[in-house]
């Protein structure tokens, strides 16, 4: 039966928080084309882990076990993994673009003659088909690429593209697999896994955010933006004419060259709406854009559009939020 596969990560301390974001986008992918959606486990725990992953709203939770599997290989990866695809042939098999997609997901594609559409912001439909999207030209614009090839095709969506998979009312049914694993192809021995360097912020997991732009003016009036997030209990970010005026640090951007987010609610103040920094929100639930410009096109993707002077809008939320 077709379906499309979600591969997810996990390490020895738990989750990649990104595995519930690609699971999440193949299952959205999966309503658009109308197909199931499986999930599949590999690594340190995966047997244990698989009904958290089940309760995650996918129809099904392959585990992979094998010793061989237990640290991390790029070689023992492909090989299990392989073997699975071969087995189930689903039309998609979706990753998290993570570090370790990186290493091993493009040898696994090239395995079935395929390549890896890598690090995809979203998708949309065009004539039936699933138009994958990704950025061009530093974020300046957006790419749409449909696959030619038949099943299997690989993908994998950038962090923040999609709001992390919440627990479903039905369990999917777990099942426990062994692949064949030949030892003689498997030439790499497993290393300490890689670190991800630290940010002072982590913008993708905030569930609300107040971003400024070059509506704020000065940097003295970034002051009204941080009483507006501490009144909502957000985190404070902004879009990148901000960050190289140097008036907040580098970690605090969103958008193509900063961090993609995904929150519940994104105030966007004095924001145009440049395509480099609507790339790095447009999965936000709920976006509420202050500008005085009413032909900004961030109101084009805005649920909530104020067309008005941030400097009296913003201290009027702020009363009724203190009040």
């Amino acid at each position: 039966m077709s379906q499309i596969l979600a591969v997810l990560e996990r390490h020895p301390s738990g989750w990649h928080k990104m595995s519930w974001e690609a699971l999440a986008g193949a299952m959205e992918l999966g309503r658009a084309l109308g197909l199931p959606v499986s999930a599949c486990v590999l690594g340190p725990g995966a047997a244990g882990a698989a009904a958290e992953a089940a309760a995650m709203g996918a129809a099904g939770v392959i585990v992979l076990e094998h010793e061989a599997l237990e640290q991390y290989a790029a070689d023992a990866w492909i090989e299990a993994l392989a073997e699975l695809i071969a087995e189930l042939q689903p039309v998609f098999a979706v990753f998290p673009h993570t570090y370790q997609t990186r290493d091993f997901a493009p040898a696994l594609a090239a395995r079935f003659g395929r390549t890896l559409m890598a690090d995809c912001t979203g998708f949309s439909m065009e004539g039936g088909a699933a138009a994958f999207e990704r950025l061009l030209f530093q974020g300046k614009q957006i790419g749409r690429f449909v696959f030619e090839t038949p099943a299997p095709n690989f993908v994998s969506f950038q962090a923040g593209a999609f709001r992390a998979a919440q627990p479903a009312a039905a369990a999917g049914r777990v099942t426990v697999k062994r692949p064949a694993l030949d030892a003689a192809r498997i030439r790499q021995r497993p290393e300490p896994p890689f670190r991800e360097a630290a940010q002072a912020v982590d913008l993708s997991a905030a569930e609300r955010i107040v971003a400024v732009g070059r509506g704020i003016q000065d940097e003295g009036n970034l002051e009204l933006a941080r009483q507006l997030a501490a009144a909502l209990g957000a985190e404070l970010a902004a879009s990148r004419p901000i960050i190289d005026n140097g008036w907040l640090p580098a970690d605090r951007q969103v958008g193509s060259s900063g961090q993609t987010v995904a929150p519940k609610l994104y105030i966007a103040l004095g924001i145009s709406g440049a395509i480099q920094h609507i790339v790095g929100m447009k999965g936000a639930g709920c976006i509420v854009a202050i500008n005085r410009d009413p032909k900004a096109p961030i109101f084009e993707i805005a649920d909530y559009a104020l067309v008005g002077d941030l400097f009296e809008i913003t201290p009027a939320l702020i009363d009724a939020l203190s009040g």
